[in-house]
């Protein structure tokens, strides 16, 4: 009998900026604490658009992708599974509330980012404020 293969799911972060300062929700589903907006691509869906709805859906805002910026693959990204996930930027403006999955949503700035922040996206922020600062994007 042959194996079913396991393959990495799909996802999306989004690094929003709003009023010199980036969007986090706060997760109402486990691992709780402090993440990116984002989620699962769906099937025939572009990364583009699945980053665009997942931020719409958490954070309420309407967004413009400014660009890509990195693609994280750690195995170990996520607890819950082998994810692979592209990392865009993006401007909006308004005030983010939280909605479907995240239970708040709010800027804060680089010298203020909450503890536990979840997968791995502490190290996301520290590529995305040193990029910011430098114009150095991570490395493979």
């Amino acid at each position: 009998m042959r194996e079913t293969p396991r393959n990495p799911l799909v996802t999306v972060d989004i690094i929003i900026e709003v009023g010199g300062g980036i969007v986090l929700i706060e997760r109402k589903n486990p691992p709780h604490g402090w993440a990116l907006p984002g989620g699962f691509v769906d099937y025939g869906e572009s990364l583009e658009n699945a980053a665009v709805r997942e931020a719409k859906e958490e954070t309420s805002l309407d967004l413009g992708l400014t660009e890509q910026f990195y693609t994280y693959s750690d195995p170990s990204r996520d607890p819950r599974h082998h994810t692979v996930s592209t990392v865009f930027i993006a401007t909006a403006n308004g005030t983010p509330r939280g909605a479907d999955d995240a239970r708040t949503a709010r800027v804060f700035h680089e010298d203020e980012i909450p503890a536990p922040i979840v997968f791995d996206h502490a190290r996301i922020l520290r590529d995305y404020f040193l990029f910011k600062k430098t114009g150095r994007r991570p490395k493979p």
